[in-house]
């Protein structure tokens, strides 16, 4: 289930007196905060030398070597930017986090910018929730098609990764 429902329903939840509004909105930025800590220790643990090994090897469809190495560029001139925007994009929030542990990102950096993106989207949604009150519906009737069209347009670009590299032009 999509962040953006969860989150909305807690600030319905809130406008009903159920649940605390500030509450609702520190638990879910610490959540935030820690499932991206996990998934940066699986990129550190990971590490750029494996990731680049795997890109070389002809069943590794989704990038090749070059692509990798594109990538660790443009992650290192941007990547401040890509860890906080990438927290308002559904699933690149979550994937983000992996390049930030690959390229060793200094923690505190990597932390304050998660923690600052966030913050933004669950307020965003929280505060959505609790201002539309019994009717937070209306947030999922905007938010799930775009969320499909993200994954959809997410879902494309591994296609044309996977295709790539099966004839050879991504290696």
């Amino acid at each position: 289930m999509p962040s953006e429902i969860i989150l909305t329903f807690a600030g319905f939840s809130a406008s009903l007196g159920d649940l605390d509004l500030a509450a609702a909105w520190i638990a879910a930025t610490i959540g935030s905060l820690v499932g991206a800590w996990v998934l940066y220790a699986v990129g550190a643990v990971i590490g750029y030398d494996r990731v680049h090994e795997l890109s070389e090897k002809r069943w590794f469809v989704l990038f090749g070597a070059s692509d990798l190495e594109r990538g660790e560029r443009f992650f290192a001139q941007h990547g401040n930017k890509v860890v906080f925007l990438g927290r308002f994009i559904p699933l690149v929030r979550s994937i983000v986090s992996v390049p930030a542990g690959i390229d060793r990102m200094p923690l505190v950096r990597f932390s304050l910018l998660t923690a600052i993106g966030s913050a933004i989207w669950n307020a965003v949604f929280i505060g959505l929730g609790y201002q539309l009150g019994e009717r937070w519906d209306v947030v999922e009737q905007w938010m799930e098609p775009l969320t499909y069209a993200v994954v959809l347009l997410l879902g494309v670009g591994i296609v044309w990764l996977i295709v790539r590299k099966v004839r050879g032009t991504g290696a």
